[in-house]
């Protein structure tokens, strides 16, 4: 009984001492402290932290890359987690004397990272090693259900001019897309590029043809893209039908965050991108 009462005076005291008021400063951040249960005491995030729904109802402190430094220090908070950056955010936090907390997403492994980072942080270790786990399973399940499927050619346009077919950014080997593409059993066409996102030309397409291409090129808001919209993008394409892509009818609009912020949905990222490989099998 003693003991047991011990036990439960020490994991109260845990609780206590864990940051209370926490800041995110990207929407990758926002995603696992929810999934980590931590929504109560985000006290702030970033005008583009938009999932879950309840995020929205927080605090702004500006952007990822132009956060408000007075904003972030007017709210008092015992944490604030930010993402490795080039603006310098974390010497410029910690000069207000505020505790830092900086993470990296750049692969999937940084992703795992991350989360038990900010677990270890936030007084949750335990929840964060947990997640981590279920993610790690449910992306080698995706991957072995793709593995006995030949790897299909595939390139994700993230970033393009508007309606148009030029200035295209694709996702390269140093960008943690890359390793949710193999693992749904995709090969991604620019994966020799250094960059995370490198800038495309489309004679470098033509030349690699890829048998699956999904664009979501010049979506700023994709959960508000419409069925209209979708099938426009899609026929954007139609003026290459050399590539292998175009003739079999295998481009795909892409139209939600799920591919664009790091964190436990890259799980769904993973199970979409199967879906317009490897259809056949059932995922």
């Amino acid at each position: 009984m003693v003991a047991r009462y011990t036990a439960v005076l020490l994991s109260c005291a845990a609780l206590l001492a864990a940051p209370q008021r926490i800041i995110s400063t990207a929407p990758s951040i926002t995603e696992m402290l929810y999934a980590l249960g931590m929504g109560p005491r985000i006290v702030a995030d970033t005008v583009y932290c938009n999932y879950p729904p309840e995020a929205r109802t927080k605090p702004k402190i500006g952007s990822y890359i132009a956060p408000n430094i007075e904003k972030i220090a007017s709210l008092k908070p015992d944490l604030v987690i930010i993402q490795k950056n080039p603006i310098q955010l974390g010497p410029r936090l910690s000069a207000l004397h505020l505790n830092v907390l900086e993470v990296s997403h750049d692969s999937i492994d940084e992703v795992y990272a991350s989360i038990e980072k900010i677990g270890e942080a936030a007084g949750a270790p335990d929840r964060a090693r947990a997640l981590v786990r279920s993610l790690r399973q449910e992306l080698n399940h995706i991957q072995r259900r793709t593995a006995s499927y030949p790897r299909t050619r595939m390139m994700f346009i993230v970033g393009r001019a508007p309606n148009r077919i030029e200035d295209l950014i694709a996702v390269g080997r140093a960008s943690y897309l890359n390793g949710v593409i193999e693992a749904a059993g995709g090969d991604n066409i620019f994966k020799d590029a250094v960059a995370p996102y490198p800038k495309v030309g489309m004679e470098d397409v033509l030349r690699r043809n890829p048998e699956v291409i999904v664009d979501m090129g010049d979506m700023s808001e994709p959960e508000r893209v419409s069925p209209e919209q979708k099938r426009a993008i899609v026929a954007l394409w139609s003026q290459y039908p050399s590539v292998a892509a175009v003739k079999n009818h295998r481009v795909f609009a892409a139209a939600s965050s799920i591919f664009t912020v790091p964190g436990p949905r890259m799980v769904e990222a993973a199970r979409a991108f199967a879906s317009m490989l490897h259809p056949e099998a059932g995922l």
